[in-house]
């Protein structure tokens, strides 16, 4: 993105530690990697539960437990947790079509217990809650893959560079 096509108050900047570009809000103190938009920023919210292995980014836990697993052992993990969840299919019943039945309410207070039992992310202390965000402020799959949600709708296994995170699309 050319410099002057850029909203105002941002500019491009280099991290010292990655070596690319990033972009930042003089006024807001705002960084994100992906260029700003001058259309109104798309709002979302989110919980999820991340199960870190020993190929993540950063691999140690909040709970400050060594993490140990390989990445196949971490993608399973987030689907039984999302299996504890929404339950098991009966029959010719779809996990789509167990979860739509599933109570709002239910399904939040299985997720938010299980995120404060489960998560490797520090955002287990706030039941998995990572808060409002907007494009460029998460990791491109993870942020993708919220997109991709209904409000309400709980993702299969999402890999990113921390791990594998099951997403709860909450706004």
């Amino acid at each position: 993105m050319e410099r002057s096509a850029l909203p105002p108050n941002w500019e491009v900047r280099t991290s010292k530690s990655r070596g690319i570009d990033y972009y930042f809000n003089r006024v807001t103190g705002e960084s994100v990697w992906e260029p700003p938009s001058a259309e109104k920023e798309v709002e979302m919210r989110a919980s999820h539960i991340l199960a870190k292995h020993i190929q993540s980014r950063n691999p140690m836990s909040w709970k400050k437990v060594p993490i140990e697993r390989t990445p196949e052992e971490a993608k399973e993990k987030v689907r039984d947790i999302r299996q504890q969840i929404i339950g098991k299919p009966v029959g010719d019943e779809t996990e789509e079509e167990l979860e739509a039945r599933m109570p709002a309410k239910e399904k939040l207070a299985r997720f938010a217990k299980l995120a404060a039992e489960e998560s490797d992310c520090s955002s287990a202390r706030h039941n998995g809650d990572l808060g409002f965000f907007g494009r460029g402020k998460m990791q491109k799959a993870f942020e993708q893959a919220v997109l991709s949600l209904k409000v309400g709708q709980i993702s299969g296994p999402v890999k990113s560079d921390s791990g594998y995170h099951i997403i709860l699309r909450t706004k």
